[in-house]
């Protein structure tokens, strides 16, 4: 096989509609656009083009912002905590191995204090409540922040 033989797939290709060649083409004339009007001007309006009226996105008023200082934390409540072995030590990757959370924020964990903890926990995360800080050291356990 040399490169002169190459050919397309049969059927892959298609010819050039070659319009405006005549009247015994059925291309010839207008071209297939038909009689006047804006597209058979050639023109091509944008997307959201309400034909000259005030578009709906520019009618709408523009509410709130987006926080570029917010933080993402993935939160945890201690009743949560409770499926773990007593006296291990939590963070947020063996709380992910667990299948306690599914995903780990940029930010890191955040405990709060929702429920109750009845085991002795050694928990390090980026932050905690107050609540949730004194119900783990209530159940003998440790709140590090990391």
């Amino acid at each position: 096989m040399k490169l002169h033989d190459l050919k397309p797939a049969e059927g892959s290709t298609r010819s050039v509609k070659r319009v405006g060649r005549g009247t015994g083409s059925g291309l010839g004339k207008t071209s297939g656009k038909g009689h006047k009007g804006q597209k058979a001007r050639g023109g091509s309006k944008k997307n959201g083009f309400e034909g000259g009226q005030m578009p709906l996105t520019r009618r709408l008023p523009k509410r709130g912002f987006t926080n570029i200082f917010a933080k993402e934390y993935t939160i945890v409540n201690i009743a949560d905590l409770n499926k773990l072995e007593d006296g291990s030590v939590v963070s947020a990757e063996s709380l992910k191995a667990a299948g306690i959370i599914s995903k780990i924020e940029k930010d890191g964990l955040k405990v709060l204090g929702r429920g109750e903890l009845t085991k002795r926990l050694d928990v390090k995360a980026a932050k905690f409540s107050e609540t949730a800080q004194k119900a783990i050291e209530a159940a003998g356990g440790t709140a590090e922040v990391v």
